[in-house]
């Protein structure tokens, strides 16, 4: 379950990059423009962990505020988010699930109802590294917490990858595959209740 705690709280994801990409750094308006616009989504990722180690499975997100990781097997972990709080359940174990508020993790800033990377002391850097928009934010009142790294790519804008550091110096990655945006996903997948329950 530590290598889940530190997608949690510590998260840092990659994703893979089309070969097509934006010839310049992209604006924060545009990329606060673009997750405000991205109501839900759904594909699948993968996690290199802090360890070395490496997780695959599916991504849902409906914003604002919640988010469904799915790991496939041998995985048994499911890490759930909405009502403000973050869960992580074991399918295979007995212990009860770990809760964290969602404010705790930098994918609160994503998931946020209104994103503004133009807010001050929220973006710590805006960079391009030739392929990628690259951006680096922080909760301002929580820097505590720490930061998520994201990548984007332009025309159109799209999110590639994120990675999250925790206060500790963890890191994670997540690598996105092709994200399918738009479409309805039901409430029940974020159900932080029942987050364990076949759908």
């Amino acid at each position: 379950m530590r290598f889940i705690s530190t997608l949690i709280l510590t998260a840092g994801l990659t994703l893979a990059l089309p070969l097509a990409a934006a010839a310049q750094k992209l604006p924060l308006g545009d990329i606060s423009g673009y997750l405000n616009k991205l109501q839900t989504a759904q594909g699948e990722f993968t996690q290199i962990n802090d360890d070395g180690s490496i997780s695959t499975g599916t991504i849902y997100i409906k914003r604002p505020g919640k988010v469904r990781f799915e790991y496939n097997p041998p995985e048994s972990a499911l890490v759930v988010a909405g009502s403000n709080t973050v869960v992580i359940f074991d399918k295979k174990s007995n212990q009860p699930a770990e809760t964290y508020p969602l404010s705790r993790t930098p994918l609160s800033i994503i998931l946020a109802r209104n994103v503004d990377l133009g807010q001050a002391r929220m973006v710590t850097g805006h960079d391009y590294d030739g392929t990628a928009t690259i951006v680096t934010a922080q909760d301002p009142e929580n820097a505590q917490y720490g930061n998520i790294q994201m990548k984007f790519t332009g025309n159109p804008v799209e999110l590639r990858q994120w990675i999250i550091n925790d206060g500790n110096g963890s890191q994670t990655t997540v690598v996105l595959g092709d994200l399918q945006t738009g479409g309805t996903l039901p409430n029940s997948l974020f159900d932080v209740g029942t987050p364990g329950v076949n759908r």
